[in-house]
C-alpha cells in the first residue's frame, strides 16, 4: 500500500513539475536593454496552440499606451489586453516552443518567436527572430 501512495506521489510531483516546464502562465516581462520589468503577459493554451496576453503594464506613465507603430489590426489599438503571441506550438522533438509570431509593441515589429522554459520553468527565454537576426528577452514567471 505505501509503494502504491508513493507512486501517486511521485507521478503528482512529476506532473507538476512538468506543468511548469511549459510557457503557459503569468511572466514578468524585462527588457533586453533596459532590464526594466515592463509588463506582466499571460500565456493560455488552446488546442496546442499559445497566445499570450498583456494582461498588465508595470510603468504607471503607459497605462493609455497605444501601438501606433503597429501596421497590422493593431495598429493604435491599446497596448493592455493586446495579444501579442499568436500560433506558437510545441517543438515534437525540443523542448521549445515555437512557429508562431510575437508583437513588440514599443517598435511595431511581428517577429518568428521560440520560447524556451529554463530553471525548471522559473523564466521564460523569449527569442524574436527576423530572418538570420534574433534577440533574446528573459521573462520571469509570476505564477
Amino acid at each position: 500500500m505505501r509503494d502504491v501512495m508513493f507512486a501517486a506521489a511521485v507521478a503528482l510531483l512529476a506532473e507538476a513539475v512538468f506543468a511548469q516546464a511549459t510557457p503557459v502562465g503569468a511572466w514578468k516581462t524585462i527588457d533586453d536593454e533596459t532590464k526594466k520589468e515592463k509588463s506582466l503577459v499571460r500565456i493560455s493554451e488552446t488546442g496546442g496552440v499559445l497566445s499570450g496576453k498583456v494582461e498588465k503594464l508595470l510603468d504607471p506613465a503607459k497605462q493609455d499606451a497605444r501601438c501606433d507603430k503597429c501596421s497590422d489590426a493593431r495598429k493604435d489599438q491599446p497596448v493592455l489586453g493586446m495579444t501579442i503571441i499568436e500560433g506558437v506550438k510545441k517543438n515534437a522533438d525540443e523542448a521549445y516552443w515555437d512557429g508562431g509570431s510575437i508583437l513588440d509593441p514599443n517598435n511595431g515589429k511581428t517577429y518568428k518567436v521560440r520560447l524556451t522554459p529554463k530553471d525548471d520553468g522559473k523564466v521564460l527565454e523569449v527569442r524574436g527572430f527576423i530572418g538570420p537576426f534574433f534577440r533574446n528577452q528573459t521573462w520571469v514567471r509570476v505564477e
